[in-house]
């Protein structure tokens, strides 16, 4: 059984006890939390839209943490230009604790 699960603008392919890193939420680590379904298969059978409207996937915050960081670097040849730059994106680790139908 699997779900297709949206959150922070992207959607993701979810199993039981699968950890998935996520857009920031604003929660905390060991907080419980659900998830909006967009489908769920079982055993080959699909539903979605009115048949979903009870699932519900339920999951545990496990950290807060950020990204390895990526350098951007900048420059143009021959004009002594250049611009360094860092990120590091944040991101919410969770992992599925329930796929309910």
């Amino acid at each position: 059984m699997y779900a297709i699960v949206t959150t922070g603008g992207k959607q993701y392919k979810v199993e039981k006890d699968t950890i998935i890193k996520v857009e920031k939420l604003d929660v905390n680590v060991g907080d419980n939390i659900t998830l909006d379904v967009m489908l769920i298969s079982d055993n080959g059978t699909v539903k979605v839209g009115k048949d979903i409207d009870k699932a519900v996937v339920k999951a545990e915050v496990l950290a807060q943490d950020k990204a390895k960081k990526i350098n951007i670097f900048k420059y143009k040849a021959k004009k002594n230009i250049r611009k360094r730059q860092g990120h590091r994106q944040p991101f919410t680790a969770i992992k599925i604790t329930s796929i309910e139908a």
